[in-house]
């Protein structure tokens, strides 16, 4: 079971080490962004994080404060006309997102996951990977872009290279450099962003370079955070925001569970990460904590550290506590190039871990490329709760487009052997028989393409029978499709024919009766479906063989 907690591997105590130390700046920069108390974005990895990793079933994730969240979190408060300053306000807001997010879970709203094709969500989580590096194009160069679109930030930023800072660039290629030779060293391969953090970090201490630190985001304190009771008054007008945020948190922690398979092969449940990251915020709420949700950047951080199971996220949140609590203004000093720099590595693995998809889609699927590249694009130019409904919507016509185009009627030819497939005859006999299998899966979308390949009549009325082998459709048959054999029915009885249906399941069976089809057909022409692959096929074979004999 996934959800089962392993005993710990050294690996994962460093790589919550690492996690840890991110959480710091990062944490504090997302809560800046939002408008926030930077703090309260640094107490968002401890709790919030230790209770997520947990329950989470996508092993490696790990669940904390994301830029996303953190301004659809200002949005809300702003929008419903209260103070984004006050504790209570945000304690309630993120306990109200956990209720909602733990609703979804329990309601397996997480299946619309189920709906999103590989295509779908590898644009989806390029465009993620696009946007973390966007988000951290200011910290490794210098320069801040008044442009909120993602595509036009990158064009902004190279524009205004005159005002790039060359400390901030220097530090950002250095932390780049020791990261990559470290990696050719294979027995400090799991510490090499650790190393390039605390390196390049203490380096830039010792020379004075002159660039931004996580001191110049907020001081650091060396406390835990406080217990903080929501605002209850509050609820009633954070209630629907609070679905606007938890749609956030799944359209990134599906981009999760899609970049980072669990290392145990054990397979990952939207609504189960959804429900995890219910509990992360109901608990987290009560601790100084904003919303949380998957973060992509941080799960990125932990497996280029080494991470291998669920107890790389536990040790991230009580690093954290344990840093806060003894180092906290130590911190203080860690340039914010360093940031941006191991934050451009993260966004270039997820898109590297990506790029045996995006190249087995783009040669061998035309519709399925075109899906997957308007999802990236609506990832970077759309909110991410409607990046992936847009993705969910792609993905169903692109299944409905490729299920109506194999759709088809072959003809089943008795011989010694059993059963060959031919292609069906342009007409039917005026006296034989006719035994055709549908392939599909019965969407309106298919009738088109089955009415096209179907018999035609006889030119003079006689016997003649055409039995339909269904035994592979679904159990809830379209309206179109009962529609199509009602009619074909009804013109086989006019020329003397009957029309056969062999392989009808209990459920169907109940279906075609509730819409009438099953007395259009008459109960003697329909034949219930068999363990045998062909056994209902054989009996409706005998049947038709009696009634051209009593002719």
């Amino acid at each position: 079971m996934s959800r089962r907690i392993t005993r710990p591997r050294p690996a994962d105590v460093v790589s919550g080490l690492v996690t840890a130390l991110f959480s710091i700046p990062e944490g504090m920069a997302y809560a800046s962004i939002g408008g926030f108390n930077p703090v309260s974005g640094l107490y968002s990895g401890m709790v919030s994080t230790l209770v997520g990793s947990v329950f989470a079933r996508t092993v490696l994730m790990v669940t904390t404060l994301t830029s996303a969240i953190a301004l659809s979190a200002q949005s809300v408060l702003s929008s419903a006309g209260l103070d984004p300053h006050s504790v209570g306000n945000i304690a309630m807001l993120t306990v109200a997102v956990g209720a909602v997010m733990l609703l979804f879970g329990l309601l397996r709203i997480g299946a619309i996951m189920d709906f999103v094709s590989s295509a779908v969500m590898t644009g989806f989580t390029v465009g993620i990977a696009v946007q973390i590096v966007a988000g951290i194009l200011k910290d490794v160069t210098g320069y801040s872009s008044d442009t909120h679109n993602t595509v036009l930030k990158f064009v902004d930023v190279a524009a205004h290279l005159s005002q790039w800072s060359g400390t901030a660039v220097l530090v950002a290629l250095a932390t780049v450099a020791v990261w990559v030779v470290v990696r050719f060293f294979r027995p400090l391969r799991s510490y090499a962003t650790l190393l390039a953090l605390v390196v390049v970090t203490a380096v830039t201490a010792i020379t004075g370079a002159d660039t931004d630190t996580v001191g110049d985001i907020a001081t650091v304190p060396n406390s835990l955070p406080p217990f903080t009771f929501p605002d209850i008054t509050a609820f009633p007008k954070l209630i629907l925001g609070a679905f606007a945020i938890a749609l956030v948190a799944l359209a990134q922690a599906a981009g999760i569970s899609a970049a980072v398979p669990n290392p145990d092969r054990s397979r990952p449940s939207a609504s189960g990460d959804f429900s995890a990251q219910g509990a992360a915020n109901l608990v987290g709420g009560f601790f100084g904590s904003l919303p949380t949700g998957g973060s992509l950047s941080r799960t990125g951080v932990a497996v280029s550290a080494g991470a291998q199971t669920r107890w790389a996220g536990i040790f991230a949140g009580a690093w954290l506590i344990v840093a806060v609590l003894l180092l906290g203004s130590a911190a203080q000093i860690i340039p914010m190039p360093v940031i941006g720099g191991l934050l451009f590595v993260i966004g270039f693995e997820l898109i590297e871990g990506r790029w045996d998809d995006i190249v087995l889609v783009m040669r061998s699927a035309p519709l399925s490329a075109v899906a997957m590249i308007a999802t990236f694009v609506a990832t970077t130019q759309f909110p991410l709760q409607d990046a992936i409904l847009a993705g969910a919507a792609i993905s169903l016509v692109l299944y409905c487009v490729q299920a109506a185009r194999t759709a088809h009627l072959t003809a089943l030819i008795p011989d010694d052997e059993g059963w060959r497939a031919e292609k069906p005859p342009n007409t039917l006999p005026t006296t034989g028989i006719t035994v055709l299998n549908y392939s599909g899966v019965a969407l309106f979308a298919e009738i088109p393409r089955i009415a096209e390949t179907w018999p035609a009549l006889p030119e003079q009325s006689g016997r003649h029978v055409v039995i339909l082998s269904i035994r592979g459709l679904p159990d809830v048959p379209s309206a179109t499709l009962q529609k199509l054999l009602h009619a074909r029915a009804e013109e086989l009885r006019k020329t003397g024919g009957r029309l056969m249906l062999a392989g009808v399941r209990p459920a169907m069976m109940t279906t075609i009766r509730r819409a009438g089809l099953a007395d259009a057909l008459g109960s003697e022409n329909i034949f219930a479906t068999s363990e045998h692959v062909f056994g209902a096929v054989e009996d409706a074979y005998a049947e038709a063989k009696r009634w051209l004999a009593t002719g």
